[in-house]
């Protein structure tokens, strides 16, 4: 069961990863990103803000599909590159449901962008599976880093470099957009 579970991630994973015109870089790193910033505020938020992205999203892929426009998708998404990342080097505790909210708008415009670019002869529900559940692989990979970095000698520090380099990196997606 595993190894089928492994085998159709990783055949899903590509398509839904990369559908975007910045190549991906800007839904990884949001992607990861909300993993932290979940990680940081542990308790519930440990799964209903990535799970709050992932419901959100597949409402912003449905309309993407579906053709409904979303104004500022590409700014929302470069938006959610500089907000996820400031808010994971920042460290403050948010109350679950502001970093709900907060994942929840950014959510529909990733999604929206994959549902909108989704290739003519792909197959709407699967490539939806797809670019979910890259998105669920994505937030446990910043989970664990987020683990990972917390248990290290110096882990607020780290804490702060990543997530000033991933707002960074919003800014300069920001300005290619501009």
């Amino acid at each position: 069961m595993r190894t089928g579970l492994t085998t159709a991630a990783l055949t899903l994973i590509p398509t839904a990863a990369f559908a975007h015109p910045v190549g991906g870089l800007d839904h990884i790193l949001a992607m990861v990103t909300v993993g932290i910033f979940a990680w940081q505020l542990g308790g519930r938020a440990l799964w209903l803000v990535p799970a709050t992205f992932i419901l959100a999203m597949a409402v912003g892929g449905a309309l993407g599909m579906a053709g409904v426009p979303v104004p500022f998708v590409e700014l929302g998404i470069a938006a959610s590159v500089i907000v996820l990342g400031a808010v994971v080097a920042f460290a403050r505790k948010a109350p679950v449901a502001i970093a709900v909210g907060l994942v929840g708008v950014f959510a529909i415009f990733h999604g929206h962008a994959h549902g909108t670019e989704m290739p003519l002869d792909a197959s709407g529900s699967a490539y939806a599976a797809g670019f979910l559940l890259a998105t669920a692989l994505l937030h446990a990979a910043g989970i664990a880093l987020g683990f990972a970095i917390g248990r290290i000698a110096h882990g607020r520090a780290a804490y702060q470099l990543g997530g000033s380099l991933v707002a960074l990196a919003g800014v300069a997606i920001l300005t290619h957009l501009i």
